[in-house]
């Protein structure tokens, strides 16, 4: 639909049964978070809070909450999107009639526009901004839906723009209401390139921070766009409108958005966080920069204020990572030529896990092994937010087996059957890593693995436990999640030295392991946990181990600089010292919200 407003699409998702109205009142403090995470959980509708306590604007959450709501929104542009994409991977495609009208309609829309009339704004303060506080430990109420657009200082102007979505923290640890706020943009994102460049000029950095409007306009601040597309040509695409907008001092100013908060961000930095994030856990307290505020600005008329609730996968961003799959999925094997597939693996946080389909096209030799497939990983990691990975497992094509990165416990056992683990092992060590995950040795960094292994199926996978080998070491519990995976509890960490002993230890017992089928051994804290569901699995195991400093091997070796190990793997899994907290729930918070949930309340029927 070619929506004008957020009032547009909320309507529209009402009027076709997707939307429920909380009418009672209810408090920005874990609350809304909590009404909305226990409606996400059912798959439920988007919610509409109409009376927020202390609040002069109402609310809406779980916009995107469903992969069916996502395409019910992009319903009228979704197609001739992809048929644009087509066109970008295939130019040839564009001799097809279909594809080429299609893709010649969308771009008549997509140039931003200068507004020539503006609907009236006035100026707010932002304690009568419904901002949320989503989990007990949070360091105070934060943006989650934020669009933050910034230009490039030496080329300004909207097609050179970066609009992308950075956590904004309005209140708590040292800001200022309505005149600083924190501004967590992580690494290898687009405002960082701006914000170099400022302050190589020794300007400060003109930040709009635009809340609301169309869902395009949402979706493309999240998009994984390259630095030559702009974000808001693409929003325009999608939402076959064009992006409207007036300069206001300098700063952005839309008539399609909602709330507008100019600033510009400071010299210096300051403590932001903690804050519940994607990968189920708490990042924490760190330096980051800050804007100075200049105005708050709120559309006069129908302005409402959206927000999401991040936490351990599966959450409304689930859907977003689904629908830019969905979307862009054709694009991967145009930028990295040889790739099939990738898979940024949700439940395990995105990040720590990514999979990937490539090919081995080139080789008249009998053998298979991998060759082609390491060239592509180093294109994977070197290419987009592809580059926060941290394991990377990939394997080529086979025609005679169908293999895809999308089932992912078929596509990890396709790789434990052939790796070899003496040599498809390959690690970057002191790199970058992504700012949200607390394995590595610092704040951004850490270390990445390749798994790179293709041939043919070596082994048969464990399906039951080996009880007799088991006997040799006292473990507390063991439990098979996947076959050929052993997952074993222990002590305990203490820390790394003791951790190196245990483990070498450990692996001088389990020598015959990967002859009965056991190719990884995961030592967690709670196996029963870990092994319950690949769910389980996948989060503990990628989320909790940086692979330098927690990957052993039985009879391990280095040759040429080359780490490899002849029998299993074990990956040290347990809860460090150093990582966040995992996040939980606020009981007493839990029992309150259902008052909305009891008979004749507005969401009975999600009791």
């Amino acid at each position: 639909m070619r929506y004008k407003t957020l009032a547009d699409a909320v309507l529209d998702l009402e009027r076709h049964g997707k939307l429920v109205r909380v009418k009672e009142e209810i408090s920005t403090e874990l609350e809304m978070a909590s009404v909305h995470r226990r409606i996400h959980a059912q798959k439920g509708p988007a919610i509409f809070f109409e009376n927020v306590r202390g609040r002069n604007f109402p609310a809406v959450s779980n916009l995107f909450g469903t992969q069916e709501r996502c395409e019910f929104l992009f319903r009228k542009s979704l197609k001739q999107i992809r048929d644009v994409f087509q066109i970008k991977v295939n130019p040839l495609a564009a001799l097809n009639p279909k594809n080429a009208l299609s893709a010649l309609r969308i771009g008549v829309h997509a140039l931003p526009r200068r507004a020539c009339i503006m609907p009236r704004f006035e100026k707010t303060t932002i304690d009568k901004i419904p901002v949320v506080k989503s989990w007990p430990k949070d360091g105070g109420d934060f943006i989650t839906l934020p669009m933050v657009y910034t230009e490039n200082p030496e080329f300004p102007g909207v097609m050179r723009s970066n609009l992308g979505m950075y956590r904004v923290q309005t209140s708590g640890n040292k800001y200022t209401p309505n005149k600083t706020m924190g501004l967590h943009y992580q690494i290898h994102r687009g405002i960082g390139i701006h914000h170099t460049i400022a302050l190589q000029r020794k300007e400060r950095l003109k930040v709009s921070v635009l809340v609301g409007g169309p869902p395009a306009l949402i979706l493309a601040a999240v998009m994984p766009l390259p630095e030559t597309i702009s974000e808001v040509l693409f929003a325009s695409m999608l939402g076959k409108r064009a992006f409207k907008y007036r300069k206001y001092g300098g700063f952005l100013l839309s008539p399609q958005v909602d709330f507008a908060i100019h600033g510009e961000i400071a010299d210096a930095m300051l403590p932001e966080g903690p804050f519940g994030d994607h990968l189920g856990y708490y990042s924490l307290a760190h330096d980051f920069p800050y804007l100075q505020v200049n105005n708050i600005f709120v559309r006069k008329k129908n302005a409402i204020w959206p927000f999401t609730v991040v936490g351990r996968p599966p959450q409304e961003d689930s859907e977003f990572g689904r629908l830019i799959h969905n979307l862009t999925k054709d694009l991967i094997s145009y930028e990295v030529p040889g790739v099939k597939e990738v898979n940024a693996v949700d439940a395990a946080g995105v990040h720590p896990l990514l999979l990937a389909l490539g090919s081995e096209r080139y080789l008249p030799y009998t053998e298979k092994k991998p060759r082609e497939i390491l060239t592509q990983a180093n294109a994977i990691l070197g290419f987009n937010q592809m580059s926060l990975a941290k394991y990377l497992f990939i394997t080529a094509e086979e025609k005679e087996e169908k293999i895809s990165v999308n089932r992912v416990d078929k596509f990890l056992i396709h790789i434990l059957e052939r790796v070899d683990l003496t040599r498809d092992l390959h690690f970057q060590t002191c790199t970058t890593m992504d700012s949200l995950d607390y394995t590595g040795h610092a704040l951004h960094e850490g270390s990445k693995l390749v798994i790179a292994s293709y041939g043919e199926k070596k082994r048969t996978l464990a399906h039951e436990l080996p009880e007799r080998a088991l006997k040799r070491y006292t473990f507390r519990d063991a439990r098979l999640a996947l076959p050929g995976v052993l997952v074993v509890r222990t002590t305990p960490f203490k820390d790394y030295k003791s951790a190196e002993y245990e483990m070498r230890s450990f692996a001088s017992s389990c020598r015959e392991f990967l002859e009965l089928g056991i190719v990884f051994i995961i030592v967690a804290d709670d196996a029963e946990y870990s092994a319950k569901n690949l769910d389980n699995f996948l989060w503990t195991t990628f989320t909790r181990s940086d692979p330098a400093r927690d990957i052993y091997g039985v009879d391990s070796f280095t040759e040429y600089k080359h780490w490899g190990c002849k029998g299993s793997l074990i990956i040290d899994a347990r809860a460090k010292h150093h990582h966040a907290g995992v996040l939980t729930e606020d009981e007493d918070v839990n029992a309150n919200i259902n008052r909305f949930f009891r008979k004749g309340a507005s969401l009975e029927k999600f009791d």
